[in-house]
């Protein structure tokens, strides 16, 4: 499988960044390929992640990778085309672990937008961690 986010243009927002952060913590480390950087949410559900794709792509799964104790709980990820239309929206079930997970849509599509929601955390405070973020095709 490859890595769309490697392949094709796209912008990403996230719901928040833990104090504003930047920096440190924005949402660019999710793809920096490095095992030091990620992503660290602001406290607070609902917490989400949106890619928007330059062109329409052919989706078929994504890789996460928590930070173990701030893990994503009652997730769901949703694909629209380029009208804005949900193409699909499904569960999916993390662990509350490190290293990286794979999950595979059970049915692959063609969409423009990429959202993963994480209605609630592992984490007290509702805070989410991501230390890498790959969109499979």
């Amino acid at each position: 499988m490859k890595n769309l986010l490697k392949e094709c243009k796209f912008d990403c927002r996230v719901s928040s960044v833990i104090n504003k952060d930047n920096r440190n913590y924005g949402k660019k480390y999710m793809f920096d390929d490095s095992n030091e950087t990620c992503w660290n949410s602001d406290a607070g559900t609902q917490q989400w992640i949106i890619i928007n794709f330059e062109k329409t792509c052919i989706i078929s799964g994504f890789e996460i990778e928590f930070q173990g104790g701030f893990a994503g709980k009652d997730c769901y990820v949703e694909i629209n085309d380029s009208n804005g239309s949900i193409v699909i929206a499904e569960p999916f079930f993390p662990k509350d672990t490190n290293g990286v997970q794979c999950f595979v849509l059970k049915t692959t599509v063609t969409g423009k937008s990429f959202r993963l929601l994480f209605n609630e955390s592992t984490d007290l405070f509702g805070r989410i961690i991501v230390y890498k973020l790959s969109i499979c095709s």
